[in-house]
């Protein structure tokens, strides 16, 4: 049906468990507060009443399916990211554009735990804003947007914000080409970001031979400058997403390629951390107009499921340790 589905993990594989109803969702975020259990789905299109709305969907304990919990009006919604600070429970929505105007302000709530609803707590101006991604330094708490268009040109800051006196203030902008994701790790005690640029584009100026096919680049934070330096470039096609993840001793980082200009057949990458080398290519995947990249962690082992809005089908890998 169409719709998002859910999917449950039994006997070494994902089944079909519940149908939501969603309009183009771009993302969903999983979060709890308290012992409450939360899905929010970032909805791009109107729904058949003409309402634009992205839903937060509650977990039954007596049902055991999630049902629709609250309604927060959205435009072009492309992601929800969930965060708490000092033990109050935030969500932040990437809006992306409203009719033409990419220009237009994303949202941070914060859950009123005596109406038990979420309740707009800040607006933070974005341009076709597609992500946010939260992290902490120590005490520290950092939200970064991936700005994406201006309406003219993808060349444009995307924007680390960091929490002060109850509220984001701007802390580091960072030039980026059609931003599509931030992805945070650490590596030991180095914290790093990873940016996918999708797409180099500018009204004024020349096409280049492709922008599809540009860097997108990993920093490093440099705690005694405080703030974030370029550590590598990654040549990559159109990327959409960045998942890092570990398997033993060893850290990977995957990237999400969907486009080189021509076809959308082009090769997702495994990295490898390699210490003074940085990140260094290991193994590439065929894709199709890649979008996502998860990693997940069984008993059984490691595995990676990627997925695609261009094939009917997403894939679920499982990691060969040799």
């Amino acid at each position: 049906p169409p719709g998002s589905a859910i999917y449950k993990w039994i006997d070494g594989k994902f089944l079909f468990y519940q149908n939501i109803p969603t309009y183009q969702a771009q993302s969903w975020r999983y979060f709890t507060i308290g012992k409450k259990i939360f899905l929010a789905v970032a909805n791009f299109e109107q729904n058949e009443r003409g309402q634009e709305f992205s839903v937060i969907y509650k977990w039954s304990h007596r049902t055991e399916k999630f049902f629709p919990y609250q309604r927060i009006a959205t435009h072009s919604a492309r992601d929800w990211e969930a965060f708490d600070i000092e033990g109050e429970a935030f969500l932040a929505v990437a809006n992306h554009r409203e009719g033409d105007n990419h220009n237009i302000n994303s949202v941070i709530y914060r859950w009123n735990t005596r109406t038990g609803l979420f309740e707009a707590n800040q607006t933070i101006p974005t341009s076709g804003a597609y992500d946010w991604e939260f992290f902490t330094v120590g005490p520290y708490s950092f939200l970064v947007v991936a700005n994406t268009f201006n309406g003219t040109s993808t060349k444009i800051d995307s924007h680390i914000y960091i929490w002060l006196d109850g509220s984001f203030q701007l802390f580091q902008s960072i030039l980026t080409f059609g931003a599509a994701d931030w992805e945070v790790f650490c590596i030991g005690d180095r914290i790093f970001l990873t940016v996918a640029n999708s797409h180099s584009y500018d009204s004024g100026t020349v096409v280049p031979n492709n922008y599809y096919a540009i860097n997108s680049s990993i920093y490093e934070l440099n705690i005694t400058a405080q703030m974030f330096v370029k550590f590598q470039d990654l040549l990559t096609y159109s990327a959409l997403d960045w998942e890092f993840f570990s398997v033993g001793e060893d850290y990977f980082l995957v990237v999400a390629n969907s486009f080189d200009g021509f076809t959308f057949s082009v090769n997702s990458i495994i990295y490898r951390w390699q210490g003074y080398e940085g990140f260094v290519a290991v193994h590439r995947l065929p894709t199709f107009g890649c979008r996502d990249w998860e990693a997940f962690h069984t008993t059984a082992g490691s595995y990676l499921i990627y997925s695609s809005a261009k094939e009917p089908l997403s894939k679920v890998l499982k990691l060969k340790t040799v």
